[in-house]
């Protein structure tokens, strides 16, 4: 006999466990986002979200906040395993990804500022005039999408130490409050009708909707759909990895002058300003192989190498402390373009988002709804 299921009411799985129409799982931005256009497709279905953490456990709620689509580097270095089209198609995926974003939720309720996104370059490689070298040609491929040329060269204001005097800017890049997104998410996935179970881990899925949370209780779904990107690869057979990233943030700094998105080394190391401190996060290419991992934790080498460039780099001659240190765990694969398909009569999967879940998880999510 079922034990766990002896600790369940006649009413809690009614209201819970009964006719459900479609269960998602994963409540980060992807989850939430199906469950929405969903609900709001189809007005009479019951939709269930499950999610393994207190919080969305992967990324969404742990990410530095970039509302990006590809710094110059990122794009030229995507052009080398990529062709034009495809690269083209995915930064336009990510810019139309940022626009549904701040139309669904309004900039607002999330945070959104358009400071403007800065690359900068060390002075110990030939990084910067490899980019500008091809700076017009990258701005020519993506005119048709933004009109105008998106990467321009600017001066080094900002005091920036160990780096060429150079950045390329962007002007089309932003910042979001993460929080503030998740929260506004929630709230409407509340509104539209979908039930949030928090705590709950999913231990195993089958093809006929079957769903076994913590090894112990099952309950049946017309239709799955996985969006837990990075912890994916417990449910499918697909082309993707969980890659951890590691960030920290420092206490407030007085008179902080910084206001941007600014990326080093093809976007392994991000930082911004927020609330008068500045976020900062990246390391993950000092060793590939341990952060290709779906635990979270701290390495004392990349830990390290965060303080180093923000001490002797980002805020030079400044007394500068450390508040808090963190975690994510995005998906990533041996190409950019996610992956949202039906894998069986029954389940469905939306993942794989490659360090870009901000700008194209709505967009994700809304693609997944539709195929389902």
């Amino acid at each position: 006999m079922n034990e766990n299921k002896l600790n369940y009411s006649y009413w809690e799985l009614k209201e819970w466990f009964s006719n459900i129409d479609f269960a998602i799982i994963g409540s980060g931005i992807v989850g939430l986002n199906t469950a929405i256009y969903l609900q709001e497709k189809y007005p009479k279905s019951k939709i269930l979200v499950l999610e393994k953490g207190l919080l969305p456990n992967g990324a969404s709620t742990k990410n530095a906040g970039f509302a990006c689509f590809g710094s110059l580097s990122e794009i030229i270095d995507d052009l080398d395993s990529h062709t034009e089209e495809e690269v083209y198609s995915l930064v336009e995926k990510r810019w139309e990804g940022l626009q549904l974003l701040r139309e669904n939720l309004g900039d607002a309720n999330i945070g959104y500022r358009q400071y403007g996104g800065y690359e900068l370059f060390s002075n110990n490689d030939n990084l910067f005039e490899e980019c500008l070298e091809k700076k017009e040609i990258v701005n020519q491929l993506l005119k048709p999408i933004f009109k105008q040329d998106v990467f321009s060269i600017s001066d080094n204001k900002y005091g920036f130490n160990n780096i060429k005097n150079n950045y390329l800017f962007n002007q089309y890049e932003g910042q979001i409050d993460t929080g503030k997104m998740m929260a506004s998410l929630l709230k409407c996935a509340h509104l539209e009708g979908v039930k949030i179970l928090n705590n709950v881990a999913v231990t195993k899925v089958s093809d006929e909707g079957e769903i076994e949370l913590n090894n112990s209780f099952s309950f049946k779904s017309g239709k799955v759909l996985i969006a837990t990107n990075g912890f994916a690869n417990q449910f499918l057979k697909e082309n993707l990895q969980p890659a951890r990233a590691q960030v920290l943030i420092t206490k407030p700094i007085e008179n902080l002058q910084i206001k941007g998105t600014f990326h080093l080394e093809k976007g392994y190391y991000y930082f911004r300003n927020i609330d008068n401190r500045i976020l900062f996060g990246g390391g993950r290419n000092l060793d590939f192989k341990t952060e290709e991992t779906s635990e979270f934790g701290l390495t004392t080498l990349v830990q390290n190498k965060l303080e180093e460039i923000l001490k002797s780099t980002i805020l030079p001659n400044q007394k500068v402390e450390i508040e808090q240190r963190w975690s994510g765990i995005m998906g990533v694969g041996n190409q950019k373009k996610a992956i949202v398909k039906q894998v069986s009569e029954n389940i469905y999967c939306g993942v794989r988002l490659g360090g870009m879940g901000v700008a194209i998880g709505s967009s994700i999510g809304k693609e997944l709804a539709e195929i389902v």
